[in-house]
């Protein structure tokens, strides 16, 4: 069975308890929840990684290739529009990625409208609440049929 990492970037923790206006009442567990239900229907497996520290998440990303993972569905969070070093070890690992956000991060601050992340991606969903995830994990399924 194929594995997707999901990874989870900087205060992401927070969601249910943060600016619902922008990021709706659901918590990460929530989110979880509903995607490990999504990749079983999909016959995929699936984990989770959330960290508000850069350099664990560039690590987590050099690893997921030797821990069997297929794939990885990420919301870089505010590293989207900061960090050269993830752009960096997405473009080396080689393997599928596809980028989500639950805003759409075009319709906010103008800082938000640059993302390093999006040209070393398979692809970029934004705006859609939970669905960015689920459309994102229905995505990456099928890259890596």
């Amino acid at each position: 069975m194929k594995k997707i990492l999901v990874i989870h970037g900087p205060n992401l923790n927070l969601l249910g308890k943060r600016e619902e206006d922008i990021y709706g009442k659901m918590s990460l567990g929530d989110i979880n929840k509903a995607l490990s239900k999504k990749a079983k229907a999909l016959g995929v497996g699936i984990d989770f990684f959330q960290s508000n520290h850069e350099g664990d998440m560039v690590q987590r990303i050099q690893d997921a290739k030797d821990q069997g993972f297929s794939a990885i569905l990420i919301n870089p969070a505010a590293y989207t529009h900061t960090s050269v070093a993830l752009r960096d070890v997405i473009s080396a690992i080689g393997m599928p990625v596809v980028e989500v956000h639950i805003s759409n991060i075009y319709a906010r601050e103008e800082f938000r409208h640059t993302s390093l992340i999006a040209p070393v991606v398979a692809g970029q969903i934004a705006g859609f609440g939970l669905n960015s995830y689920i459309l994102g994990l229905e995505a990456i399924t099928e890259l890596i049929k």
